[in-house]
């Protein structure tokens, strides 16, 4: 009954204001016994539909509380819309760029920046979750400290210090949402705008987003096959410098000891900190390991930062930075004004999941899948990608660069295999200056290996193509 006259409430029927029959007439009109619709206008008066009392009968309100919930329409959009654009924004707000989402397209070949999803242990993450949730306590219900939950601080400790080289106690470690957040916290904690951060070149973009967004000034620096050079010894007002010495991206260029040990000795000499990505650290299928620049740090300058979005999956949004303990008060004090802490409960799963063995086991596998997966890579492209593109040496992580001829264009490559359903980058968009021979960012983690030897097929027939105009001018 309730719903019939709140339909005719809400259709026009009847009209704000209305007087609306006693109950006993209307128990009579429609046969229905008089304390089913004492029930229903005793519901409607209590959503705001009819007001009254007793002798003085029942009437439609006057506000029907569906109106509350509507914006009035403005008599004028266009001058509204004028004065909402008298606000001036803050400067951050300007110079603020979307990053890119993640691609949630089945994947294929070869696609980049993305662990074998498919492989994940879901079984098991379930039942940690599960046993997780059932053992709650209020205290899980309330929160945690900003640096994060304690037992997980202490799997990562672990886990960082016998398997990255990393040298820090479980207080030196802030659980974030990922790099990115990482990142964006200890710029807004070293950083003034129009102080300078070195940025590898070519280089991550996400870094150079969340710098440009906080107003400081980019100083790019080269790449080589040792890593990022050393700043040049003239430039002034340096605070950071940003660097993937593990599996530089996109080049996959690995640091080496020297030039770690050099950097270090530049930050300490300029009075700089050093933010060290550990981009893809965790898988390294040829040579001896690196130490983690962290690892050898005598000067307390470097922060390390690292996630579980290719270890595990993106959308756990969990991560670390092992922050210098002279900086741990600043650090926790701004996790405190903005995200308070990461979520907790998946915290404590992730801490369970690290505690029962599932972690260390699963990152063995992944790391022997892969380094299949990477040896199929260099076979297929031996066999047909011979002469039109050269695959550099891959050492670590879940992609690599991979250089064309020159006169071929990155782009134009990545347009054509799109159509072939390939899925390839242009290494030039990663770079200051469009560089000579252009390349690809080549992903081989994603996908199984009958998928990979379809993809460097496709990508043959593709060079072969683009190659063709460039043969015809040498002619």
């Amino acid at each position: 009954m309730s719903d019939a006259l709140r339909s005719d409430i809400l259709e026009g029927r009847l009209r704000p204001g209305a007087f609306l029959p006693s109950t006993r007439e209307l128990a009579r009109t429609y046969k229905l016994a008089r304390g089913t619709i004492v029930s229903a206008f005793e519901q409607l008066r209590a959503e705001g539909y009819v007001s009254g009392s007793i002798g003085s009968g029942t009437f439609v309100s006057k506000v029907l509380p569906d109106e509350l919930l509507q914006v009035p329409k403005s008599k004028n959009a266009a001058q509204a819309a004028r004065a909402g654009a008298r606000v001036q924004l803050a400067k951050f707000a300007s110079r603020a760029r979307a990053f890119p989402a993640y691609n949630l397209r089945p994947a294929r070949a070869f696609r980049a920046n993305q662990p074998a999803l498919d492989l994940f242990p879901t079984t098991l993450w379930a039942q940690t979750a599960s046993r997780r949730a059932r053992k709650a306590t209020t205290n899980m219900l309330h929160g945690c400290p900003p640096f994060g939950y304690r037992p997980l601080q202490d799997a990562v400790a672990d886990y960082l210090t016998t398997s990255r080289g990393v040298r820090c106690i479980p207080e030196q470690i802030a659980i974030v949402a990922g790099v990115q957040e990482a990142l964006a916290l200890s710029v807004s904690v070293v950083l003034n705008p129009g102080e300078r951060v070195c940025i590898e070149n070519p280089g991550y973009i996400g870094a150079t987003l969340v710098c440009e967004a906080f107003g400081a000034e980019l100083v790019s620096v080269d790449v080589d096959d040792e890593g990022m050079r050393l700043p040049d010894p003239r430039t002034r007002r340096v605070k950071l410098a940003y660097v993937t010495p593990a599996h530089q991206y996109p080049s996959g260029v690995v640091m080496s000891l020297t030039r770690r040990l050099a950097l270090l000795d530049w930050a300490r000499r300029v009075g700089a900190l050093i933010f060290e990505d550990d981009y893809d650290g965790e898988y390294r299928y040829a040579g001896r390991p690196v130490p983690a620049l962290q690892g050898l740090d005598r000067q307390h300058v470097v922060l390390f930062a690292g996630s579980f979005s290719k270890v595990l999956f993106p959308s756990l949004r969990l991560g670390y930075v092992v922050v210098p303990e002279w900086l741990v008060e600043p650090f926790a004090a701004a996790i405190s004004l903005t995200t308070r802490h990461a979520p907790l409960l998946e915290q404590a799963i992730l801490a369970d999941f690290m505690a029962d063995g599932h972690f260390g086991r699963h990152v063995r596998r992944m790391r022997e899948v892969y380094a299949e997966r990477r040896a199929v890579l260099l076979e297929a492209a031996e066999q047909h990608l011979s002469g039109l593109l050269e695959i550099s040496g891959v050492e670590a992580g879940l992609q690599t660069a991979a250089w064309l001829r020159r006169g071929v264009s990155g782009s134009a490559v990545a347009a054509a295999a799109a159509k072939r359903d390939v899925e390839v980058a242009s290494l030039g968009r990663y770079f200051k200056r469009p560089p000579e021979p252009d390349g690809l960012q080549i992903g081989f983690a994603a996908v199984d290996t009958l998928e990979i030897r379809r993809g460097v097929r496709e990508l043959a027939q593709v060079l072969e193509q683009e190659s063709r105009p460039m043969r015809r001018q040498l002619r």
